[in-house]
């Protein structure tokens, strides 16, 4: 063999060898690749991506109006960047956006008179939801105690409801700190639900639902004053079908529609808690506590104004290696009020701050598969819009969803995680940790542990209890999953003085304990995606 053919093979022997070698590098393991997720959730990029969300530009991302479209657009382009694959399929082929629309409606005359004597909406009485009397339409009214009809209590008992108008209270009848409904000491969903008391008047054949707003007038009216600015705002209804709509008023209009006087309704509704009405839905029973209440002359107008809009959620995956029919999904709302009055609504901490949030675990997440470990179950990033028109985004999407929701595992919904409010005003690294164990008792287990391990934040759980008046467990988009039993995980940092002004603006938001919070989520997302079995529902009502 001469020298140069001997330099013709010996060449190649190298490079196969260096290819080799290279190919030898050991991957990292599960642990280090975590560490490595974890550490690239930075106030940097949280910030750099806020300030783009909650900008300008954007003009406050009211849903179905260009800024909320605008950033729809970037965060599909984030999404891409990353490499999520888009899950929707459409006709042009598959995408990030789930579009659907919704109806815009404007208040025009809505009114209530109880013998002529005239109500003036969004003052003695407001209305939420697909309300929608186009014409004064006269009824006789009832009571319906607390409007529930259950396996252990039915307040329809021996109560006909067609054609009326159905006064009803909020709450749930106790006896000896039981809860009549849910046989313990725990209320029941109906307690706090009016929704599902709505829906089911309706069923029953009513005209229209009066809910009674807490135990007196003044309740009514720090409540109405709470919500005049959202409740004059135009609202927003889905077109494949109606969604629960009310009255609501105070114990004194409710005691004058049925000729009767506070005192008295109080009354009756203490005795509701007394009565022999614990039977099963359909049964009669002679002796509930029908109160001689007689019925004014009552007319009830409200009419409404629409127009149609488009809009969309934003949708990608990291698809499971292991599980990937099984989905845990990480929701945030985009959406916030756009334009008021002139002024710019940025809502950087309502939801941008959630928003972002995403982002980075989405690029985390990303970064780690990259590395060569992809989680074992699928996981679903999903910006919602229409949320501040009263969850709608995630309604659409529980209602038609993408993946079957018989395979989705849990979701993890962030909403407004950049401030500090007046309860932590001397401690800023903590977060409201909200329905962790109302659905799954593992899912808690798992949420402490995650935070253990790296955040080792405060998780504040004031905002988990079933009293809780602020009612927060069904005012995000957690909870359109959580009524279809998947377990949900709200992580929150409480109202501050700017909330759904224009002032909640990007130079308020508190970057270093927004991060903790983002690896907080990754953590427990990436545990529950890795888990050996699906996470288990083991909590009833």
């Amino acid at each position: 063999m001469n020298t140069s053919m001997k330099k013709i093979i010996y060449i190649p022997l190298l490079a196969i060898c260096g290819l080799l070698l290279i190919n030898a590098r050991p991957v990292p393991d599960e642990s280090t690749i975590k560490d490595l997720a974890v550490k690239s959730i930075t106030a940097k990029d949280l910030s750099d991506y806020l300030h783009i969300v909650a900008s300008d530009s954007m003009e406050g991302r009211a849903t179905g109006e260009a800024g909320q479209k605008k950033a729809a657009l970037y965060l599909a382009a984030k999404f891409k960047e990353f490499g999520l694959t888009p899950p929707v399929s459409s006709a042009s082929g598959n995408s990030y956006f789930q579009k659907f629309t919704l109806v815009e409606k404007k208040w025009a005359d809505v009114y209530i008179t109880v013998n002529k004597n005239k109500k003036e909406f969004l003052k003695d009485f407001y209305a939420y939801g697909d309300v929608s009397l186009p014409e004064a339409t006269p009824m006789k009214i009832v009571c319906a105690g607390y409007g529930i009809e259950s396996k252990g209590y039915n307040d329809y008992a021996a109560l006909d409801v067609k054609d009326k108008g159905v006064i009803i209270f909020t709450g749930e009848p106790f006896r000896d700190s039981i809860s009549l409904v849910s046989g313990t000491k725990k209320s029941s969903s109906w307690a706090n639900d009016w929704r599902a008391k709505s829906e089911l008047a309706f069923k029953k054949g009513a005209k229209a639902v009066f809910v009674i707003v807490g135990n007196t007038d003044q309740d009514f009216e720090t409540r109405l004053n709470s919500l005049k600015d959202h409740l004059s705002a135009p609202s927003m209804a889905f077109t494949h079908k109606k969604k629960a709509s009310a009255f609501f008023i105070p114990i004194s209009l409710a005691a004058e529609m049925l000729k009767s006087t506070p005192a008295i309704m109080q009354s009756y509704k203490k005795d509701l808690s007394l009565a022999p009405a614990a039977l099963p839905a359909g049964k009669k029973c002679k002796g509930l506590p029908l109160y001689p209440f007689k019925s004014a002359k009552v007319l009830a107008k409200a009419g409404v104004a629409e127009r149609m809009v488009d809009t969309e959620n934003v949708l990608g995956i990291i698809e499971g290696s292991k599980h990937p029919e099984e989905i845990v999904v990480l929701t945030a709302h985009y959406d916030h009020l756009g334009i008021e009055n002139g002024k710019i609504c940025y809502g950087a901490d309502d939801d941008g701050s959630g928003t972002v949030a995403l982002l980075e675990i989405a690029q985390a997440f990303s970064l780690a598969r990259n590395e060569g470990f992809s989680p074992a179950r699928t996981i679903l990033f999903m910006p919602v819009t229409g949320e501040e028109r009263g969850l709608m985004g995630s309604e659409y999407y529980t209602d038609k969803p993408v993946f079957p929701l018989k395979n989705t595992v849990v979701d993890l919904n962030i909403d407004m995680i950049g401030r500090v409010d007046a309860s932590h005003i001397n401690n800023e690294e903590y977060v409201y940790i909200i329905g962790s164990n109302r659905l799954s008792t593992e899912l808690h287990k798992i949420s402490e542990q995650a935070n253990a391990s790296a955040p080792n934040i405060q998780l504040d759980y004031t905002f988990n209890s079933y009293d809780d008046p602020n009612r927060f467990y069904y005012r995000s988009d957690h909870y359109n999953f959580a009524k279809n039993r998947i377990p949900v995980i709200f992580y929150f940092s409480g109202v501050h003085e700017d909330y759904h002004k224009p002032t909640d603006t990007v130079d308020k938001i508190r970057f270093d304990k927004m991060t903790k919070i983002t690896q907080l989520v990754f953590l427990t997302a990436w545990e529950i995606a890795n888990l050996d079995h699906k996470l288990v529902v083991d909590v009833t009502e």
